[in-house]
Order: C-alpha cells, then structure tokens, then sequence
C-alpha cells in the first residue's frame, strides 16, 4: 500500500510514478473521494463532541430534579446523526481502502524506462552455453525417453499442466531443493520455515496477491475460506503481520520449500508443454524483512544468495533489471535471474528478486520500533526464488544431457543422490 499522508499530500507525484508502469491515477476522483473522507469525519467528530457535551447537561439537569424529557430526546436526535455520518465516513473509507489496495507499489528511481518486457536491462552474466556436438533435446523429450516424466497420467488424474515424476527424477528433484535449503541455511544465514500451504484471505490482502490477483489463485472448498498458497513469500512475509518488531531482531530472513499454486489465469496457450508452467510446482523462497535503510542493500544480497544456486550447479544465467512497464504489482524495484535453456536457444527465467520496500508492510502492519525516535515504522520486506525448483530440474536436464539421452548428474547436488552421477534408462 502506498503511503496514505503521500497520496493526500501530493497525489500529483503518485500519478507520475505510477505512469511508468502504465498505470493512469484518477487524480480528481481521488481528490473526491478524500474531500468526501475530510467532511464527514470532521462532522463525525463534531457530533461526537455535541453528543458528549448533551450527556454533561442531561446529568446535570437530572441531579436538579429537572424534567429531561426534551433533553433526551434531543440526545437521540444527536445519536441519530451521528450513525448516520459515522455511517457515511465508514463508506467513503472503505471506498478509499478499495482504491488503495489496487494502487501498484512506487518504482524506485533506478528502475529503467520501458513499457514491456523489451525494456528490460542485462546487467551481467554468469558462465558460457554449452556447445554441444548433436542437437539437444527439450526437458520433456528426455525426460519421457528416460521413462521418468508422465504427462499422460497427470492429466488422466488431475487435468493439464501437472506431471508425474518418476525414480531418479523425482530424486533430481528432492536433490535440488536440499540442496538449496543447505547452502541458504548453512552459508547465508536462513532460518528455514516449515509453513501452511492452506492460506486465509488476509493474508494474501497483506502480500498483495488480493484483492488484485484472485484469478490466479486456487480457492478451497469448505467453511473457511482458504486458499492453496501461489508463493511461500505470503506466510514467511505474514510472519510479521501486525507485529512490531525490536530494532535489534531485524534483519530477519526466512527460507522455505513449499509446493506453489497457480491457476495461470493470465497465461492462456504459454509454455504449454512440460515443466516450465504448471498449476503446482516447488520453489525454495527467500524472504528478508530489514530496516528502511538497508533494504537495497538487501536486494543485492538476497540477489546474490539467489545467484549462488546457480554458479554452484553450473548453469549459465544472466541478470537482468526489470524495467518500469514490466515491475510486478508489489515490488519497487525487481532483478530477474535467467538460465540458460539449450533446446530454446535462450534464457528463461527461474527467480525474480524483489524489494517491496513498505508497501507490503502497510498491507500487514507490520513495523519496526525506530530506536532513534522511539516510534514504530513500516519494515521493509523482500523476496525472491532461491530458486524455482521446477525450472532448475528442466535446466539440469537440458544443459547436463549427453548424446545417448543419458543426464549427468551436476556435483553439487552428488551428495544428495546416493551414488547416481548419471541418471540413464533402466
């Protein structure tokens, strides 16, 4: 959520900023609707005020033994204004909460200009596409040789875009998101998290996942109304829902491998074929919640601990800057990670690395006490993939395979697969 005192002080620089993303501000409609909010809560509190000062006068007049018949009913008549502006502030707040949780968070001001995807920025890449002596096959065309990936049962039990991984796969799998949750809570400093995969509504209203985004999400049937998480990013960030969090906690990072769930509403005939978007995957998740003044120096980190997984598993990648137009919804300021997949000829990206900086917070409540001020402050949240591990079993797959449609298994992940170095046909 945008800062409230920012958009009534100068909605004018809001509408800037957000016309980078493309987003228009009704600045007037706006202007409206927060005159309206100033009226009746100034009426609200003037008729409150009447309303006590009436009580006074009907207690002193019954101590006198006087006839209080008119003045109770003038206090009723008081009462029934005052539900009735009460009532009419209640509106027009809930009106404004409505406009500002579909405002998109502020960019930073390094975000680069640009309206889509192809005003993205490289600002760097990591290791050299392998060059191979035959043409490599795409993930699906080696994993079903292998006699390890079933796409046909999938959809005979769940539908489309699940998938059925089999033996040593399925192991690649389990390998590599171990191998994750390892390096982030062994070197990087990650208090791993074992969360609910069934989410509740304000939760997600916190993240910003809602009310904007509920197409993509899988709802559940039953007395409560649930969701199947789409990120472990919404109960790692919610851990500091409505807290305040001492200045000497922060930073805090959190690390978790959950399944994720996605209904890909938006994404009708993309990546219709095998692992690369499916409505259920595994995603190792990093998240921080820091200090104000050191969140952009926590996206570099968190970026960093992001990168590592792909340096050790020796994939090559390449980092890029999101710019304004292709910014999601929550995030200030975005870097995608890219990995290099032989059978497309290009990179595909496998972890986004966002700083939220306080939109989030203000969602959740969640802040920090300031101890120069002595007074509680938005936090600053972060997340990124650490990374998805869907993506990086394709990547293995394509960028590890040989010839014969043998995969060899990377080292870093030969101490989680129990002496297999190279996944073949049994």
């Amino acid at each position: 959520m945008i800062d409230p005192k920012l958009l009534r002080a100068d909605p004018e620089q809001v509408a800037r900023n957000l016309a980078g993303r493309g987003y228009r501000l009704d600045v007037e409609a706006l202007r409206g609707l927060e005159e309206k909010r100033r009226y009746w809560q100034i009426e609200s509190d003037r008729l409150r005020a009447a309303r006590n000062s009436h009580a006074k006068v009907v207690g002193q007049a019954r101590s006198r033994d006087e006839d209080i018949a008119p003045l109770l009913q003038a206090g009723e008549e008081l009462a029934r204004q005052l539900a009735l502006a009460d009532a009419q502030l209640n509106t027009v707040q809930s009106a404004l909460e409505t406009w500002q949780l579909e405002l998109p968070n502020l960019l930073h001001e390094s975000v680069p200009a640009g309206s889509d995807e192809h005003g993205n920025v490289e600002i760097a890449r990591c290791g050299e596409p392998r060059s191979f002596a035959f043409k490599p096959l795409d993930h699906v065309a080696l994993a079903e040789a292998l006699g390890l990936l079933d796409l046909e049962a999938a959809g005979r039990i769940a539908g489309a875009r699940f998938a059925f991984l089999r033996g040593a796969l399925a192991r690649l799998q389990r390998a590599l998101g171990q191998f994750m949750l390892d390096l982030h809570t062994r070197e990087h400093g990650y208090t791993e998290i074992y969360p609910p995969y069934l989410i509740a509504a304000p939760a997600l209203t916190g993240t910003g996942q809602l009310p904007k985004f509920e197409q993509d999400l899988f709802a559940v049937a039953g007395h409560q109304k649930l969701y199947l998480l789409p990120t472990a990013e919404v109960p790692l960030t919610n851990l500091v829902r409505e807290q305040i969090v001492e200045a000497s906690a922060l930073p805090l990072r959190f690390v978790a491998q959950t399944p994720c769930f996605r209904s890909e509403a938006g994404a009708a005939g993309r990546d219709t074929r095998g692992l690369i978007r499916q409505h259920q995957f595994e995603k190792v998740e990093l998240v921080h919640i820091v200090r104000p003044d050191e969140s952009y120096a926590a996206l570099e980190l968190l970026r960093s601990h992001a990168e590592e997984v792909l340096r050790r598993l020796g994939l090559p990648y390449r980092t890029i800057v999101l710019c304004a137009g292709d910014t999601g919804f929550q995030s200030a300021k975005t870097y995608d990670l890219e990995v290099w997949l032989p059978s497309e000829g290009r990179y595909r990206e496998i972890s986004s690395c966002s700083n939220c900086e306080a939109f989030q917070a203000r969602r959740m409540q969640a802040r920090w006490r300031n101890p120069e001020s002595g007074k509680t402050e938005p936090v600053h949240t972060l997340n990124g993939s650490g990374v998805a591990v869907g993506r990086a079993l394709v990547a293995v797959l394509e960028n590890y395979q040989n010839e014969d449609g043998s995969v060899n298994v990377p080292p870093a992940l030969m101490p989680y697969m129990e002496g297999i170095s190279v996944i073949k046909r049994s």
